[in-house]
C-alpha cells in the first residue's frame, strides 16, 4: 500500500475514533469486533490443549511452502512470463464469489472477484454476508460457489473438532481430508495466519530487546511490571488463552500487570505504553500497522494455525481445476501477514475501499493487468 505522509497523519488522526467504534460495536456473529478470523473468540469450546501444539509450525516460516514458493513466483510474473489472470481462460463460466462481513474478508472477496473477471468469468458480487455459519451454509447450498476460509475456522467451528491439529501444513491437510466429505475443497493456503499473537510498542522493543513470546516469558519472570499486558477479557480466562501460554512457555505474570480492556482499545493503549508494555492481539489486524507495533514470534508454536485458504464446492472446482489451482495458487502464494496486514489498515485506517485495495494489490503484482 502507498505510505505517504499523509496516510501517516491520517491515520494518527482516525485512530482513537476507530477505537471508540470497535470498542461500541461488536464484530459478525462469530467474529471478533476488530475483525480478526478467529471464530474461536467467540465459541465455548477450549480449542487448543497445550501439549498437542509443542513445536506448531507457524504460518510466516515455512509450514505453507507449497503455497509461498513457485506459487509466488509466478504471481508476479505469471505463467508464460506475464500476467497471470492472462493465462487463465474461465470465458462464459458462471461463478458466485461470498465473503464474510469484516475488513480483512471484504478484500479478500473483492480480490477474488476481480481475478475471477480478469479471466473471463462471469461473476456475481455476494461478499460481505454475515459471519461463518451464513457463508458456509450458502457454500453448502450453492448459492455461492466459494469463499475464503481459514483452516482453524473450517476444522474446528465447521467440522466441529474440539483441538486443532500440530502444524500449520498438518492443520490444512486435515481439515482438506475431512471436508472432501462435505464435497468442499479446499485449495493451497496462504501463508497469511490471522490467529492470536502478542505484540510490543517499539519502545518495549527497543528497551527489552523482545522479539519473541520465549523473550517475554524471561521479561515476565524478571520483571512483571515491564512486561504488563493489555488483553480481552476472555483471553486471560481461555485454556487457549493466556493461562495456556503461561503453561507452556512457562511464566505466570501477577493480575495486577495484566489490564482486561475491550478488545478496540487494546490496540491504542499498547501504543501509548499505557497501561501496558504488551497487548493479545489478532496477527494480520491493519491497527498493528498503524500502532507500529511488533508481532512477537510464537517460537513454540502455542497458537492454532488460521491460514487462509479459498474453499469451493467441489463441482464447482472440478468443471476447471487446473484453472483456479494457477489463478488462486498464484494469489495464495502472495499473501504473507504481512501483506494482509498493510490491506486491512488500507481499509481501516487510511480509508480505502476493499475494492481498490484488491485492485492495487492484484494490479501491483501482475495478477491482473492495470
Amino acid at each position: 500500500m502507498r505510505h505517504t505522509m499523509t496516510k501517516a497523519l491520517m491515520r494518527a488522526s482516525l485512530l482513537l475514533v476507530l477505537a471508540m467504534v470497535a470498542a461500541g460495536c461488536g464484530g459478525g456473529d462469530d467474529e471478533p469486533a476488530t475483525g480478526g478470523a478467529i471464530d474461536t473468540a467467540t465459541t465455548d469450546v477450549d480449542v487448543t490443549d497445550p501439549a498437542t501444539t509443542d513445536a506448531t509450525d507457524t504460518a510466516t516460516t515455512d509450514a505453507t511452502d507449497t503455497a509461498t514458493t513457485d506459487a509466488t513466483d509466478t504471481a508476479t510474473t505469471g505463467a508464460d512470463g506475464g500476467i497471470v489472470a492472462e493465462s487463465v481462460d474461465l470465458s462464459g463460466v458462471s461463478l458466485t464469489v461470498g465473503s464474510k462481513e469484516f475488513t480483512e474478508q471484504l478484500v479478500l472477496g473483492q480480490i477474488a472477484v476481480q481475478a475471477l473477471q480478469a479471466t473471463g468469468a462471469d461473476v456475481t458480487d455476494q461478499t460481505g454476508l454475515s459471519g461463518t455459519p451464513v457463508v458456509r451454509e450458502a457454500l453448502e447450498q450453492g448459492e455461492v460457489d466459494m469463499y475464503w476460509e481459514y483452516t482453524g475456522t473450517g476444522w474446528i467451528n465447521i467440522l466441529g473438532n474440539t483441538e486443532p491439529v500440530a502444524g500449520s501444513e498438518e492443520q490444512y491437510q486435515a481439515v482438506t481430508e475431512a471436508d472432501a466429505e462435505n464435497d468442499i475443497h479446499w485449495l493451497e493456503p496462504a501463508a497469511a495466519n490471522n490467529t492470536y499473537a502478542f505484540a510490543a510498542n517499539a519502545q518495549a522493543v527497543e528497551e527489552f530487546g523482545v522479539q519473541s513470546i520465549s523473550d517475554y516469558a524471561e521479561l515476565a519472570n524478571s520483571d512483571p511490571d515491564a512486561a504488563s499486558l493489555c488483553t480481552a477479557t476472555e483471553f486471560i480466562t481461555r485454556d487457549d488463552g493466556l493461562p495456556g501460554v503461561e503453561e507452556l512457555y512457562g511464566f505466570d505474570l501477577p493480575d495486577g500487570n495484566v489490564a482486561q480492556l475491550d478488545f478496540g482499545l487494546v490496540y491504542a493503549s499498547v501504543a501509548q505504553a499505557d497501561p501496558c508494555n504488551f497487548a493479545v492481539v489478532f496477527a494480520t489486524d491493519g491497527q498493528i500497522l498503524a500502532n507500529d507495533l511488533t508481532v512477537l514470534e510464537d517460537d513454540q508454536g502455542f497458537f492454532p494455525a488460521y491460514n487462509i485458504a479459498m474453499t469451493m464446492r467441489q463441482e464447482t472446482y472440478d468443471e476447471n481445476p487446473e484453472a483456479y489451482d494457477t489463478l488462486f495458487g498464484a494469489i495464495s502464494g502472495l499473501l504473507t501477514d504481512e501483506t494482509m496486514t498493510e490491506m486491512n489498515a488500507a481499509v481501516d485506517v487510511d480509508g480505502e475501499s476493499p475494492e481498490d485495495v484488491a485492485q492495487e494489490f492484484l494490479v501491483s503484482n501482475g495478477v491482473i493487468s492495470g
